[in-house]
């Protein structure tokens, strides 16, 4: 199946670059609200599921037995910017556990918010883990190896105790197998697994409703939603899209990207999910698409609704401030 154009780039009134996708939106039920493309293909989530990835951490009671609040817990879901809040507050849970930053095992990168890697090379010191994206999740990783007696040495291996209890939680929460043959290698350096969107989005709709889960991880689930919605900021960070989006409707939008055009959202109070895969991987594109399905869901009376159609189609400008073009969904989203 060639999966349909979902947003359209024009310049001089004409359609310059087009984007294809694949999207879904399930009930509380398991019913398909909405769907085009390839919705049972399976996609690589990369970080979108990072939600799901920290559940251990709070099932096992680490996460209480570290003192941690909202905002360790919205970073252990996180694909942050690197900025200075964020790498300190992984310092500080990784100290927590009595660790540094020589335990975590995701690679050292600059951070990707610019004023912040403008900073730090400024300052004449090197970029660190703690940097890492990911660095909140891996000191996530680590306190709970720690917290349950096990070396965290090689906690990125698909062989090791961490991600044994990662792909179980997994696994229940999509309904899908999660094995060799359907591993990759995260960006990150841990394990991530092709399922179909649809199980992504059937995973995400029980865990901001409970539905269908056992009750520990129901509360464990739903306290992890609840962080990340109270702390946008630790989620993504400055100009990001997970947190702009979080904090258009506070308290009711989860949102987590995904590398390579991926997307998850949830909708607590309307009890749906949305999962998205952009064919081109593209950002741009899968932005448009998700504050475009996240408005549809939206009663038609919520002033929120027509802000988040907003974000679904944008004017471009170029170094000069003129309005060059537009960036929008089509009526493929309609």
């Amino acid at each position: 199946m060639t999966n349909p154009v979902v947003v359209e780039v024009t310049r001089g009134g004409r359609v310059e670059s087009t984007h294809r996708a694949s999207a879904v939106v399930v009930d509380s039920n398991g019913k398909t609200l909405f769907a085009i493309g390839s919705i049972e293909a399976p996609v690589f989530p990369r970080s979108a599921v990072k939600a799901m990835q920290a559940l251990p951490l709070v099932e096992s009671g680490a996460a209480d037995a570290h003192g941690f609040g909202d905002r360790e817990l919205a970073l252990a879901c996180a694909s942050h910017s690197g900025e200075p809040e964020h790498a300190e507050l992984a310092g500080s849970m990784l100290a927590a556990a009595g660790r540094t930053e020589t335990a975590l095992e995701c690679g050292c990168s600059w951070p990707m918010n610019q004023t912040a890697m403008i900073a730090l090379a400024k300052s004449g010191e090197d970029p660190s883990q703690l940097h890492n994206n990911c660095s909140g999740k891996h000191a996530g990783f680590i306190c709970t190896a720690c917290h349950l007696g096990i070396d965290h040495t090689g906690y990125v291996n698909y062989d090791h105790a961490v991600q044994g209890g990662i792909r179980e939680t997994m696994a229940d929460l999509t309904g899908e197998h999660l094995g060799v043959d359907n591993c990759g290698t995260d960006g990150c350096s841990i394990p991530t697994y092709a399922v179909p969107l649809t199980a992504l989005a059937q995973g995400f709709v029980k865990m901001v409703t409970g539905k269908g889960l056992q009750p520990v991880r129901a509360k464990a689930a739903r306290r992890l939603i609840n962080a990340c919605m109270a702390e946008p900021f630790f989620v993504a960070g400055t100009k990001r899209t997970c947190t702009r989006l979080m904090k258009t409707m506070p308290g009711r939008i989860f949102a987590k990207t995904g590398a390579e055009g991926v997307f998850c959202a949830a909708l607590p109070q309307e009890g749906i999910a949305i999962a998205v895969k952009c064919d081109d991987g593209t950002k741009r594109a899968v932005d448009a698409t998700v504050a475009a399905l996240i408005a549809r869901y939206l009663d038609a009376g919520d002033d929120m609704r027509e802000r988040l159609r907003a974000q679904s189609k944008w004017t471009m400008k170029n170094w000069k401030g003129i309005d060059v073009g537009t960036v929008g969904v089509t009526d493929a989203l309609s």
